[in-house]
């Protein structure tokens, strides 16, 4: 355990599984005081339980579904009233698999309301906080799909791309207050969404689910998925005093699966 985010409090989003949960761990772990955010009561009480406690610090959570605007608007007003939020990772599951085409405009609105609307009214809570400060960190966990599209995840790389554009706005419209925005591109990592989208794959081509796992590995260099504590090793770097000079930037997390450079 380290302290260099003693005095920090970061909301966490999707905190109770995968990436969010590696990354509440994370940055509870060096110091900050972490609120956790998500549907599930019951799985918010048991990770503010297993967070680590530095100085007698209390660890908070809010149950909302990210999808309801107002609520999470007037959760987030709340808390931000009682407490500044110094640090925000907007982390959101990702959307069933499909072809783009073949995507209805009540689901593209939807996904676009949990991921890019939910962020920006999260953002408008925090801001005057952050700025106060003089002084922010704002993380998004999206996709590699911002670099190259991912065949079969037709709505999830229209609105992975929407959020690179809207963070990558803010970077330059909030630096001045010592507000950073950058995004996490995870690759395949093990997580749940990565164990629904094999076996959604297998189902398709009638396969087991190992191959269409071995399948996968076979395009990663480094010959293995990630681990959530990667990606989250990651993030918190990016929320330290270290990385304050890193603004606007999206961060591949892949094993070298990315081609791009």
């Amino acid at each position: 355990m380290t302290a260099e985010l003693a005095g920090r409090h970061a909301l966490i989003c999707g905190a109770t599984e995968g990436i969010g949960r590696a990354t509440a761990l994370a940055l509870a772990e060096r110091g900050a005081t972490v609120t956790a955010l998500a549907r599930r009561e019951d799985a918010l009480r048991a990770l503010c339980e297993a967070l680590p406690s530095n100085g007698g610090q209390v660890h908070g959570h809010i149950a909302v579904d990210i999808g309801d605007t107002d609520a999470l608007r007037e959760s987030i007003a709340a808390l931000a009233s009682r407490t500044p939020v110094h640090i925000v990772l907007n982390n959101t599951g990702g959307p069933a698999g499909g072809q783009l085409a073949d995507a209805s405009v009540d689901q593209l609105s939807m996904v676009f309301r949990q991921h890019v609307l939910a962020a920006h009214t999260i953002l408008q809570a925090v801001l005057p906080g952050m700025q106060a400060a003089r002084w922010g960190r704002i993380v998004n966990v999206i996709s590699t799909s911002v670099r190259e599209p991912i065949a079969g995840l037709g709505v999830s790389n229209t609105i992975r791309g929407a959020m690179a554009s809207w963070a990558k706005t803010l970077a330059s419209e909030l630096a001045a207050f010592g507000i950073t925005v950058n995004n996490v591109l995870p690759g395949f990592t093990e997580t749940g969404r990565l164990s629904g989208l094999i076996a959604a794959k297998a189902r398709a081509a009638g396969v087991d689910e190992r191959s269409v796992a071995a399948d996968m590995v076979s395009g990663v260099p480094a010959g293995r998925f990630a681990r959530a504590e990667e990606p989250a090793a990651l993030i918190a770097f990016l929320c330290s005093e270290a990385a304050g000079y890193i603004d606007g930037s999206s961060i591949a997390v892949d094993g070298g699966r990315t081609r791009c450079i």
